[in-house]
C-alpha cells in the first residue's frame, strides 16, 4: 500500500483523511479496550464509511480465511470464492480441503454463492456447506471478455465475477456496461501492482501475487516474455514456505533477495538458505530499494526486471 486510504474507496475515490481522523478519535478508547487488530479496526472504519455515505453496493474482500474474518459480520447479497491455495496454514489448516472449509465460512443461509474452480478436493466442501445453509451454489462458466488488466490470471477472475452477476436477479448489469467496465478497471478503481509495467528498456514488471497459486500463475506468464536476461527482485513475508515456492521459480534468472520494511517480512538471510539449496543465482540486499537499484544497474536495455513475492516488496518500488 502506498496510502492507507486506498483500501477504502467509493466510485474509485479514496476515503477522506478527515473521516479517518474523526473515526479514530471517536473510537480509539473502545478499540484499545477490546484489543482489536489493525485489520479489524480498518474493517470497522470501512463499514462505518460506507454506511454514512449510503452506498448502493459494497464490494468487500475478505482479509484472511473467511469463517473468522472481521468482514464476516455482514450478511451479503452474494459470495464469490476464487481458487484455493495452501497459504496461512498456521491459521487455516494444512490441506486445501481444510482451507476451503474456512473460506466457505462466508456462506450465509439462502445466499447466492459463486465458485470459480471445479476442483476435486475443494468443490465438494463448498457443495456440502451450501447445502447445509440452503444456499444457491453456482460454478462459474467460461466467458470471453477482455480487460485493461494485463495478467493472464485475470481471465479466471473475470469469469467468476461475470458468472455471479448473471445469477443475481436483484442487479441488472447490461453486457455493454460489463464490456465497458472491464476496459476501465484501472481508471475506475486505481488498482496497482497487478502485472503493472513500470518501464521499458529494460522492461520492468511488478506483480503483488504472494501465495503459491498466484505466484505460479505469474511466473508462468513471465516465461512468455522475451528478454536477454531476467532479473528478479524478490522478497516474501515470514509465514511463506519458500521451499514450495522455489519449485516453480525460473532457474535462468538472477535474484535480488530483499526484506521489505515491515515486521512480517522474512529476513533475507533466511530466504537465502532456500536459494542456496536450489542452486539459484542470487545476491542479497539490505532493502527493497537497494535491490531494485542493483537490478537496474546490472540490466541491459533488452533485459527484463520483475518485482514480486509480496505486496510489501512491490509497494516500496511503485512510483
Amino acid at each position: 500500500m502506498k496510502d492507507f486510504r486506498e483500501r477504502i474507496r467509493i466510485n474509485g475515490t479514496p476515503v477522506a483523511e478527515e473521516f479517518i481522523v474523526s473515526f479514530v478519535q471517536n473510537n480509539k478508547s473502545f478499540f484499545e479496550a477490546e484489543a482489536f487488530s489493525f485489520f479489524e479496526m480498518t474493517v470497522a472504519l470501512a463499514f462505518d464509511y460506507f454506511a454514512s455515505q449510503q452506498v448502493d453496493v459494497a464490494v468487500i474482500e475478505v482479509g484472511l480465511g473467511g469463517r473468522l474474518d472481521a468482514t464476516n459480520v455482514i450478511s451479503p447479497e452474494a459470495c464469490l470464492i476464487t481458487n484455493i491455495s495452501l497459504d496461512h496454514q498456521q491459521f487455516l489448516g494444512t490441506t486445501r480441503a481444510e482451507i476451503a472449509a474456512e473460506k466457505a465460512g462466508i456462506i450465509k443461509p439462502r445466499t447466492t454463492v459463486g465458485v470459480v474452480e471445479l476442483d476435486a478436493e475443494t468443490f465438494p466442501v463448498f457443495e456440502a456447506i451450501a447445502q447445509e445453509k440452503n444456499a444457491s451454489l453456482h460454478l462459474a462458466s467460461q466467458r470471453q471478455f477482455t480487460t485493461d488488466l494485463l495478467g493472464d490470471y485475470q481471465k479466471q477472475n473475470i469469469t467468476g465475477v461475470i458468472s455471479l452477476l448473471h445469477v443475481l436477479s436483484q442487479f441488472s448489469v447490461s453486457k455493454l456496461h460489463i464490456i465497458d467496465g472491464l476496459q476501465r478497471v484501472v481508471k475506475n478503481t486505481g488498482l496497482r501492482g497487478r502485472w503493472e509495467i513500470l518501464d521499458n528498456q529494460p522492461k520492468i514488471i511488478a506483480d503483488v501475487a504472494h501465495n503459491p497459486a498466484g505466484l505460479q500463475a505469474v511466473f508462468a506468464q513471465l516465461k512468455k516474455e522475451q528478454s536477454d536476461k531476467l532479473h528478479i527482485i524478490f522478497g516474501v513475508v515470514s509465514d511463506k514456505k519458500v521451499s514450495e515456492i522455489t519449485t516453480f521459480l525460473p532457474k535462468k534468472a538472477h535474484y535480488y533477495l530483499c526484506t521489505a520494511n515491515v515486521p512480517r517480512a522474512m529476513n533475507t538471510s533466511e530466504l537465502a538458505v532456500e536459494f542456496i539449496k536450489n542452486d539459484f543465482s542470487f545476491s542479497t540486499h539490505d532493502s527493497v530499494q537497494k535491490a531494485f537499484e542493483a537490478a537496474k544497474t546490472a540490466a541491459s536495455r533488452n533485459d527484463l526486471i520483475f518485482v514480486g513475492g509480496s505486496l510489501f516488496v512491490v509497494a516500496e518500488i511503485l512510483p
